[in-house]
């Protein structure tokens, strides 16, 4: 399928490299907080890490999201691909409707992970980075990555999502991700202003913070919305915004950065 002229995945590829350009470069001018640990050990297992990712998901699914979207809508399969449903719901409004219904989907996907010891010990990978950048918002484990492809899918098959709207909201996900983990200062106003509609760094900060209370907080990736109405949005970390402690107590030593540590940190105790 083309956007704009050209393929959705170069599509994607583009927007991502030119998003990581950017953030890199505006955290690098004007960080939120010097880093300790270092480019060369955090970058290298972080950027490690999604390069095992996207190859597990091109393996195990081909078709990949937007692919399944083609399939479905090819075969009339989920609710917006039936014939009486399509008079109802014009594909705009079916498409505002299957971005906001995955972006909740997600939202309950990280609480789930939060919640259930075993998805945690996978998700905790993500929570183990001690310092939070750019690179922080790819930083899963490949076992969650494929998981979480595998509920999306799911939720496009029984949806019959357009396929529009699912180059939309993976590129909304992806894009997102990448700003609310930046190392970027905001003024407390213009934080203020965006996260009525977005997730922004400094109310993303608080979801990494040591303190579990808060680590169980503001699940939203792209919107602050699900927070709001589900009760787990928490405004800013008991220690302040400029103080708070990123990361996990049991993770804190330097050579957990490292890649080979977080494939295995799953099946370990600590």
């Amino acid at each position: 399928m083309t956007f704009l002229g050209i393929s959705e995945g170069a599509f994607r590829l583009i927007l991502s490299l030119a998003l990581f350009l950017g953030f890199t470069l505006w955290e690098t001018a004007e960080p939120w907080r010097e880093g300790r640990v270092g480019r060369p050990l955090r970058w290298s297992a972080n950027l490690g890490l999604m390069l095992i990712d996207t190859a597990l998901v091109r393996l195990v699914f081909p078709l990949a999201a937007v692919g399944v979207a083609l399939w479905a809508e090819a075969r009339g399969i989920g609710v917006f691909n039936q014939a009486f449903l399509q008079i109802l719901f014009p594909g705009w409004l079916a498409g505002i409707i299957c971005f906001l219904a995955l972006d909740f989907l997600i939202y309950w996907q990280h609480r789930i992970f939060h919640q259930v010891p075993f998805l945690w010990r996978l998700h905790r990978v993500h929570h183990s980075d001690t310092e939070l950048d750019v690179t922080s918002g790819v930083r899963f484990h490949p076992m969650e990555i494929l998981l979480s492809m595998a509920v999306k899918s799911a939720a496009i098959l029984v949806l019959g999502a357009p396929a529009m709207a699912v180059i939309l909201f993976e590129a909304a996900l992806n894009g997102t991700s990448l700003f609310n983990h930046a190392n970027v200062r905001l003024s407390p106003r213009i934080d203020a202003a965006l996260r009525m509609v977005v997730v922004t760094p400094d109310m993303h900060r608080v979801h990494h913070s040591v303190v579990r209370t808060e680590t169980d907080s503001n699940f939203g990736f792209d919107l602050p919305w699900w927070d709001w109405l589900f009760g787990s949005y928490r405004p800013e970390p008991e220690a302040g915004r400029e103080h708070v402690t990123i990361g996990l107590e049991e993770f804190r030593a330097r050579e957990e950065q490292r890649l080979d540590k977080l494939l295995v940190q799953p099946v370990r105790e600590r």
